[in-house]
Parts: structure tokens; C-alpha cells; sequence
């Protein structure tokens, strides 16, 4: 069935948020171009052992490597619950070996599933690689403008701007990191990195590691560190001064509470009063969204990580359908879930699916956003869904 009306549509990123959209969008009829600054499709879900001469992640000018994935790193989620719901995620043998059989496959075997899906989509055939995109605007006539240069090849530093009737942005949100506050941090003298630039667990031999953070990546590292550092310490505001320990199963990693300050004489002080001569600061601490590209003209804007005000975390009021974005909530199960919103996007643009008016998704993202605030919840935590998705 032909859409009732089809698009030009851009989107920003070929990981497995921006495959699904150019899935739907493909499929719903619509004219899509999908931008990827690597050279192949994945997004997050490709490994590099390369790092970034930042370990921290701060110098806005270092060249950034987009994944975070660290060699080890199994999927938290059973293959079922990963799967596109029209592409199951099973274990395939190729040739006489088979891949990753497990249940909670590691990271290569899903990003040969998403190359799969590719494949049977057909959705390679709509990327340009090594393509990025450097800017993205409206022009006077409420069209958008896509402005990207080729970063290799005969075509390199080729600078092309293009019209689009609505741009989707998929580009991830685990590369710019977020890095935890600690008071005297700046005369410390030890060494400090994000689990961003973690890799191996080799360079914690014999070193005594300070850990920040209680999340899945933290809860990996920390236990696969602990098999070469001499001493871990697991650093957490979900720990209290009462409950420190060591974790059950191990004699070098503690529970604290959240680190107190840092001092030039290389200690660690927490609030239950305990010092820990420590030799590398490890933050797990999370991400923040970045749409560097991105000129709305103040419409959109990143405030203490709440990307805003978007409508149910998708459309700007002002500018929906013609902008929208996949894939800012966290704590969910993904792949689903970027499936769903594309779904949704693919639909409105084609006219099957109606959005409320401006005003009305305005109203609702304030409610949403007084709920918060009544409820206690910093804006930081604006797209954590644990609580909606996952009972």
C-alpha cells in the first residue's frame, strides 16, 4: 500500500536506531538517506581497541571514537528480548563455524545481527559512509538543510548540502562522556579515565582503582579489573556509610559511598572517614546527549542532559514531524523500542498517524516535566524509562 504523501527524509546515523528508521521510513514509502561517519553500519556496537588520547573525554577538540565498547562486554539482555520484532535475533552458523551461539551473546554477534537485518532490508544500499554530517538547519522555507563532508576516499573534505523535508537523529548517545565531581580532583596527582576509553584490563595490574558508579558497565569492570588490580574500591551514591563491605565473592573489591574529596598526597577520603591510597580514578558515570550539528535556533536545547522539549522524548512540538529523534531514553530494552518509534515517526510523515497540535504536545511535555520536578527526579534522569518500560 502506497503512503499518502512521501518524503525526502535524512537521517543522521547508520547504528541500529538509524537502521530501524530507514527500515520504516523506506517502507512506509518514504525517499531516505541515511548519513554514517564510519565505514560500515553498527554504530556503537563496532569495537575498536583504539582509544582516545583523552582519557577523561574532555578536550572537545580530540578526534572521538564513537563506540565505548569493551572487549569482554556481553549483551544484560537475553538475544530474544534484542530482536527487531519483524527480525528475530537467532544464532546462525556461517559456513562450517558457528557465531555466537549464547543467549547473552558478546558484542560481535550483534553487530552481525544488525548487518543482517542490512541485509535483508536492503537498507546498506540507502548509507553513505564515511559521511558526516556537520551541519543541519531550516532554511527560510521550512525545508531542512544537511550540510556533510566525505572524510576519505577520492572524495575527501567534499563539502555537499542537500534539502530535506524532515530529518530523524539517530546518532547515539555514548560518546561524549559525563565525569563525576570530586572536590580537590584538580590536585590530585594520580591517574584518571571513563569507561568510554576502557578497553582490557590490563593496564590496572597491581594498581589501586577507584571506581565511580553502580550501573552495568561499572558492575562489568569492576569485577573483571579485580582479576589484576590490587585493590578496587566501588565508589556509589547507592552506598551508604553503614553498609560498607567487600563483595560477597571477592577479597579485593569494596562497597563505599560516593568519594568525599581527593587530596595532592594521592589519597581518596570517603564520608564514612576511611583514606584509600589510590593510583587511577575509573568514572563509570554515563553519557551525555551532543548534537554538535544540530542549529535549531534555541528551539532544542541540552539542559543538565534533558534534551528538549521534546513530545513522548520524540518530536519538538514546534518543529514535529520534521524533526525528530531515536533512541534518548535509557534504561529500556532498545532495539524494540527504536523499532516502535520509528514506526511512529514513518507514519506520521506518510499522514497515517496524526499528531496532537503544537500547544497540546507542548502541555504535555510540561506536565511530564512538573511530574518530574514534583516527584524529585533531577532533569538528568528526564529520559530514564526503567520505571515505564521495565515493571
Amino acid at each position: 500500500m502506497s503512503p499518502i504523501t512521501a518524503f525526502n527524509v535524512a537521517v543522521i546515523g547508520a547504528g541500529a536506531a538509524g537502521l530501524a528508521a530507514a527500515r520504516h521510513l523506506h517502507k512506509e514509502g518514504h525517499t531516505v538517506v541515511v548519513f554514517e561517519k564510519q565505514r560500515q553500519l553498527g554504530g556503537t556496537w563496532i569495537y575498536t581497541p583504539t582509544t582516545e588520547p583523552d582519557p577523561l573525554g574532555l578536550d572537545p577538540n580530540r578526534p572521538i571514537i564513537h563506540s565505548s565498547l569493551y572487549a569482554s562486554l556481553r549483551t544484560n539482555l537475553p538475544r530474544e528480548a534484542m530482536s527487531f520484532r519483524e527480525y528475530p535475533f537467532v544464532a546462525k552458523k556461517m559456513g562450517q563455524s558457528q557465531r555466537d551461539p549464547r543467549r547473552y551473546p558478546g558484542h560481535g554477534e550483534v553487530l552481525e545481527y544488525l548487518k543482517d537485518y542490512a541485509n535483508e532490508f536492503g537498507l546498506s544500499e540507502l548509507v553513505r559512509f564515511e559521511t558526516e554530517v556537520t551541519r543541519v538547519w531550516r532554511d527560510g522555507n521550512g525545508k531542512w538543510e544537511v550540510r556533510s563532508r566525505k572524510i576519505s576516499g577520492d572524495k575527501k573534505d567534499n563539502v555537499v548540502c542537500e534539502g530535506f523535508d524532515a530529518v530523524v537523529v539517530c546518532n547515539g548517545h555514548y560518546s561524549e562522556p559525563r565525569i563525576a565531581h570530586i572536590p580537590g580532583i584538580d590536585r590530585w596527582p594520580g591517574k584518571q579515565i571513563h569507561s568510554h576509553n576502557y578497553r582490557v584490563p590490563d593496564p590496572f595490574r597491581n594498581q589501586v582503582v577507584v571506581l565511580i558508579g553502580s550501573s552495568a558497565s561499572a558492575v562489568d569492570i569492576s569485577r573483571e579489573i579485580a582479576g589484576v588490580a590490587k585493590e578496587v574500591h566501588i565508589a556509589s551514591r547507592s552506598t551508604s556509610s553503614e553498609e560498607i563491605a567487600k563483595l560477597p565473592g571477592y577479597d579485593n573489591i569494596w562497597l563505599r559511598p560516593m568519594i568525599e574529596s581527593a587530596h595532592e598526597d594521592g589519597t581518596i577520603s570517603f564520608p564514612s572517614g576511611v583514606m584509600v591510597s589510590a593510583d587511577i580514578i575509573l568514572h563509570c558515570t554515563g553519557y551525555k546527549y551532543h548534537f554538535r550539528f544540530l542549529d535549531t535556533e534555541g528551539i532544542v536545547s541540552v539542559d543538565d542532559n534533558r534534551v528538549g522539549p521534546l513530545y513522548k522524548h520524540v518530536f519538538p512540538p514546534s518543529l514535529a514531524p520534521w524533526l525528530s529523534f531515536v533512541g534518548l531514553p535509557w534504561k529500556i530494552i532498545p532495539f524494540p523500542q527504536f523499532e516502535l518509534q520509528c514506526e511512529w515517526i514513518s507514519g506520521i510523515l506518510s499522514g497515517r498517524i496524526s499528531l496532537p497540535s503544537p500547544d497540546e504536545m507542548m502541555k504535555d511535555v510540561e506536565a511530564f516535566y512538573s511530574s518530574l520536578q514534583a516527584s524529585g527526579v533531577p532533569k538528568r534522569y528526564t529520559h530514564n524509562m526503567a520505571d515505564y518500560q521495565v515493571n
